[in-house]
Order: C-alpha cells, then structure tokens, then sequence
C-alpha cells in the first residue's frame, strides 16, 4: 500500500466527508431550513388571518380576497415565484337564485292543472333552469347499485322521460339492509341519483319524501330566501362552476302531486313498501301523464383565488415532478344579525388559520435555503374548503402542473390544538409509503403520532387528490369544542405545536423533493378514482 502524508490524509478525509454529508452549498441542508420554523413565525401569520377585521374569512368576501393578497404578498418578499406570471388561480364560484317564473303543470288524461310553487313544489338548488315536458315513470329510489343486485331503472325506459324517485334509500332503518345498514350509503345523495337519471337518458327530476319513512309528504326542496319570511336574502346557495356539468330540472313535489301522480298517499305507500319488504323493483310508466317543468334558476359567477407559490427544483430531470404542501385558507364569515355586544366574527384561528401559517412558514424555510430540493414544489391555499371543498376540486379538475406528475399532497388542517404531543396522520392506510417517511422523520418532532387506518377520507383538501391517484398526508391535531365557534380564536391556538407539525411537514417535504421513487396509493373499497 502507498504511503500516504498527513496533508494528503487531510485532504481525503474532506473529499470523503463531502462525498457522504455534502459540502456547503452544493447540498439541501434541512437543518438550517427547520431553524426558521417558529411559533412566534406561526402566531403572527395566525393572529393575522384569524384577526377581526378578516370577518372570518368567507368564502367569497372580499375579508378572504384579503387574505389571499396577505398570503402572495409574503411570497413575493420570499422570492417564492408565482405559477405563470400569477399568486392566484382563479376558481368560479356560481351563485344561484329562485326567479319568479317557475312552472310545474300536468296534463292528465287530456285535462290540464297547474301546481302552486312552495305549497306544491319547490325547486332545488341543483336544477337546472331547462323547460321540460315529457312523459313520467316512476323508479323507486332511483338508485342502480349493481353491487347488490338492485336497479330501480330494470324494466323500464327513462329516455325523454321525467323520473319520479324517493328521497333517501331502501331500508334505511333495517340494521341488516345492504345499504350499509342504518348508516347513510353513497347511493343517498340526490346529485348522485341525478347523474344516475342522467345516464337512463331522464330529462327532469321530481323527487318525493317516501310516506313510509318520513311523517311528511309536503313539498320541502331548497329554502330559498324569495319563499320565505325568515330565511335572509342572502342565505342564497354556492356550487362550484364546472365546466360541461349535466344537470336536469330537478323538484320536490308533495301531497296534490302525487296524488294526480298515483291517485292517493296510499298507493305510494303500498310501492315503497313493496320495496322496503325485499328490495323489488316495482317501477313502471305512469300511463296518460305528461308534466311539464321548469326551474327558474339565475346564476351569477362569481370568482374565488387559490393562492400558489412555486419553487423549482435543482434537478433537471426531477424538477418536472412536484410536491404539493396545501392548506385552506378561508373559515365561514360571520353572524349576519346580532347583537351589539355579541362576538358574532367565527375567526378560525385552528380551522383553519394554523394549516395557511404551517404551510407558510414551511414555504418561507424552504425559500431561504441556498441549495433548493431536487423535485418542484408548490405550495397551495385553497379557496371554498369550508363550502364543500371549492378550491381543491377545481385545481384537481384544472391542475396547473400534470397530476400524473405530482408525487404527493401534504394537508394541513387544523394543527394547534389538543395535547401538545399528539398527532393525527390521515391517509396512512391510502399511503403507506409516505406515512413510514413521516414515522422516521418524527424522530427529530418527537410527536406520538395517532395512524388512522380508517377509510373516511372526504373531511379536507387531500380528498380530490387521493381521487386523482396523488399520495397524501393530512396532518391534523384533533377536533374540539371551538370548532366552528365563534370562540375559535387565536389565544386558544398552540404555536408552538403548531410550530412542530410545520416541522415535521418539513422535514417530510424535504425527504420527498429529494428522492427519486414513487409512491403507492391505496384506493378504498368501493371508492373509484375518478382518473387524472
């Protein structure tokens, strides 16, 4: 063996150690990123957003346009780029009212008569404003669950015809129904039984409480402000502008209906009990009928931002694959009428002003490191969470980067409250993968993580992505008795867990942006994805 000097000794050992641990600035050092983490970092951003004067952030309200220029703002001074020129996605926000020329008519055996809305009919808020006139069948439940051998379409054809279906599901309060007993199945939701009408080729709706399970048949529907004395003009409903959604006319009916429909409550009756007694298809053309419909419904858009930052990776091969660190940022406004020494603002200071901070101050340490992760990072606040999930459908439906292309989702949903060592990961049964990287990284946050294998997946942000096939995490510490309360304040906020939890999300971002693999996602039983 060569002889080697002490100099030479020297200069391997640095050469190796540069090799192993990398030398300054030619590698991410995490470390230094995670120093910037902090709960007086976490409590301004909190006591920011959760202030007063943001009116609880609703969504839309000018309180949350606010918000998402705080937001850009400070990823501007972070020199954290904005996606294609732009902080802000927009996302279309449809609201819709009740106008004053609705219709529902029946013509019957050549004689004609005209229902009143409110005592006869009411439209819902999912209807479309077509006019329609076609003739009528009746389908059960309306639902095709394949799965259980039970259509209520068997036998019959929609094609050009209204529906008439019950509300809820067959054997609702049977413990032993394949509708998953008496817990609520996903075959109950009137929208899903909808684009089931669609798909037998059904023009309109008319939907019907099922005299067997309900002690009333009046007509119930949306309640919109224009039919009511109570309700206030504004508690008008919100849906998400999708582009090329399929709607029909779609009414809640009561008592005179259905008894020009089927002659008596009684001769419902006997149908729906016919189904509840062994799931029978009893559906059948209701001859001589036809109905004429329409829904008066006026729509006006109106627009919401997801907040984007963007850090692009150091590789150039694995910079075309990104690492989503997501959040929602807006809460549900405030009291409209109260009284004058009444706290009427729900701030949201948990709910969820903590996760905007986590994913903010993860962004602002990463955007501080001189050496950026190998992957691409984007750093998103939704819009619309607490409306039904508004800002991550859209971006799901209209991604700005290839979902096929993003490796993993991190949500942050309420994350300083409860015990300051505990910890929930939801999605670890759906992503194994990442959950083992959050178990090894908590060995620096030391959390008792609580690793829920449940299949409930639908409560946040992650939701729409796990149904893009996108791994994901949703870091959560618990509800409480604040949630949705106006008492959810910023005093009552933990930043120093917080501040852990945002570490954490650090230290797994971190790990993920630099590795090269990908990871799997488990879809649950049941639960199709809906693709990418």
């Amino acid at each position: 063996m060569k002889k080697i000097s002490l100099p030479g000794l020297f200069i391997c050992a640095v050469i190796l150690s540069c090799f192993i641990c990398g030398c300054s600035g030619t590698q991410y050092n995490r470390s230094n990123g995670n120093k910037l983490i902090t709960a007086d970092f976490l409590c301004k951003q909190i006591k920011y957003l959760a202030s007063d004067s943001m009116k609880g952030r609703n969504t839309p309200s000018p309180q949350l346009d606010s918000a998402a220029s705080y937001i850009a703002g400070n990823f501007r001074d972070w020199g954290i780029k904005p996606w294609n020129g732009s902080y802000f996605q927009e996302v279309p926000i449809c609201v819709d009212q009740l106008g004053d020329s609705n219709e529902l008519a029946v013509v019957k055996n050549g004689a004609s008569f005209e229902l009143t809305i409110k005592s006869d009919y009411v439209p819902y808020d999912f209807s479309s404003a077509a006019s329609v006139t076609a003739p009528v069948v009746f389908a059960g439940y309306g639902i095709t669950a394949p799965e259980f051998n039970y259509d209520d379409y068997k036998g019959i054809d929609a094609k050009g015809r209204i529906v008439v279906i019950f509300r809820n599901e067959p054997q609702k309060d049977d413990s032993n129904s394949v509708f998953n007993g008496k817990e609520d199945s996903k075959y109950i939701s009137l929208k899903d039984k909808m684009k089931n009408a669609i798909t037998h080729g059904a023009t309109g709706m008319l939907i019907v409480n099922g005299p067997l399970q309900y002690s009333s048949v009046k007509a119930r529907g949306y309640p919109w402000p224009s039919l009511s004395k109570v309700i206030p003009k504004d508690a008008v409903p919100l849906h998400l502008c999708m582009d090329n959604e399929d709607l029909i006319p779609a009414m809640h009916i009561g008592e005179e209906m259905v008894r020009m429909l089927f002659g008596s409550i009684d001769s419902l009756k006997n149908l729906q009990a016919r189904i509840e007694k062994d799931l029978s298809c009893v559906s059948f053309e209701l001859p001589g009928i036809k109905v004429s419909m329409h829904a008066n419904i006026r729509t006006t858009v109106l627009n919401a931002k997801n907040v984007v930052g963007f850090i692009e990776g150091s590789d150039p091969v694995l910079n075309k694959q990104l690492v989503i660190i997501g959040a929602h940022y807006d809460h549900v406004g405030y009291k409209k009428e109260h009284k004058a020494d009444e706290d009427y603002i729900f701030n949201g200071a948990d709910d969820n002003a903590s996760g905007t901070s986590g994913v903010m101050s993860v962004a602002y340490a990463f955007s501080q490191l001189k050496k950026k992760p190998k992957r691409s990072m984007m750093f998103i606040l939704f819009a619309g969470e607490e409306k039904g999930l508004f800002g991550s459908r859209y971006y799901t439906t209209h991604p700005l980067h290839p979902l096929a292309s993003t490796v993993a989702m991190l949500n942050l949903d309420m994350i300083s409250r409860n015990s300051p060592d505990s910890l929930y990961l939801e999605g670890a049964k759906q992503s194994p993968d990442i959950t083992e990287i959050i178990k090894n990284e908590n060995k620096k946050t030391k959390f008792k993580l609580v690793v829920k294998n449940s299949d409930f997946l639908g409560g946040s942000d992650h939701y729409y992505f796990y149904k893009h096939n996108v791994p994901f995490i949703f870091y959560f510490t618990g509800l409480h008795k604040d949630y949705h309360q106006v008492s959810d304040n910023p005093d009552k906020s933990d930043c120093n867990k917080a501040a852990r939890v945002s570490r954490l999300v650090f230290y797994t971002a971190g790990k993920i942006s630099n590795e090269n693999i990908r990871y799997s996602i488990n879809p649950v039983e049941g639960d199709a994805p809906v693709g990418q």
